[in-house]
């Protein structure tokens, strides 16, 4: 079967500088007016991947910034994003990324959600317990427990739908096991939550949307994921910005 792939023109993605000395290094695409989404990098960094994912989901009628947590770095190999990983601030890229959501309210969107995934997908968790400008949250295949002890995802109180793959191995951060218990614990405390796991589905499937990102995952050993998952998944993102981002409906502010 022939897989579904976007071919994504990523000229539109523009570097920007923002923050409270406006020297916090980003990428951004869509109008300034439209609702706005932070999609932050995964281990790798910003990557021409990354790119092509925040240019989809502004094709979907969003603003999308991409806050630069490596200031530039992009991992080259596996070895050199784990050290990339286990060196970053992550205190400090929680403020980033608050710093991202207060610039882009303060520049013409009414709303901002987050969506990230491995790395960007615990960040996402952090940022919507702590970053009080967010509306939702769309964290992708990683939950903060082994970077961020600190972070309390029971403590979230905006709408988060989870994704992750039924063959993530990665335990205690993003397998599907790791995935229950932290939505069952956000559920109990009431938290509204969603969680969706994928059939024959491994670690960092989104990366599949485009050409480029199957070459990657294959290089690395990822595994390909089956394309009507990774569709699902997005479309399922794209219609959950769509309820709690866009005024098509009254709803409640917090």
């Amino acid at each position: 079967m022939d897989r579904k792939v976007l071919n994504v023109d990523t000229s539109s993605v523009k570097p920007v500088k923002f923050g409270e000395k406006n020297n916090i290094p980003g990428f951004e695409v869509g109008d300034k007016s439209l609702p706005a989404v932070i999609f932050v990098q995964e281990w790798w960094g910003v990557t021409d991947i990354v790119k092509q994912q925040a240019a989809a989901i502004a094709e979907k009628g969003y603003r999308v910034l991409i806050p630069d947590l490596y200031k530039g770095t992009i991992g080259v190999d596996m070895e050199e994003a784990s050290h990339l990983l286990t060196s970053l601030d992550y205190r400090n890229a929680v403020e980033e990324i608050r710093q991202a959501a207060q610039y882009l309210l303060h520049t013409g969107a009414k709303k901002v959600g987050i969506a990230g995934g491995c790395m960007g997908g615990a960040l996402a968790f952090a940022a919507a317990q702590h970053v009080s400008e967010l509306t939702c949250a769309v964290p992708l295949y990683g939950t903060p427990a082994r970077e961020m002890p600190w972070i309390e995802c029971d403590k979230i109180r905006i709408p988060v739908q989870y994704h992750t793959g039924a063959l993530d191995q990665i335990r205690g951060f993003s397998d599907p096991h790791t995935a229950h218990t932290v939505t069952e614990s956000m559920r109990q405390a009431g938290c509204e939550v969603e969680l969706y796991v994928y059939a024959h589905t491994p670690h960092s499937f989104m990366n599949a949307m485009t050409e480029e990102g199957v070459t990657f995952l294959d290089k690395w050993g990822y595994g390909v994921p089956p394309s009507e998952q990774v569709w699902l998944c997005f479309d399922r993102m794209i219609a959950f910005f769509d309820k709690h981002l866009k005024d098509t409906h009254t709803t409640h502010t917090h």
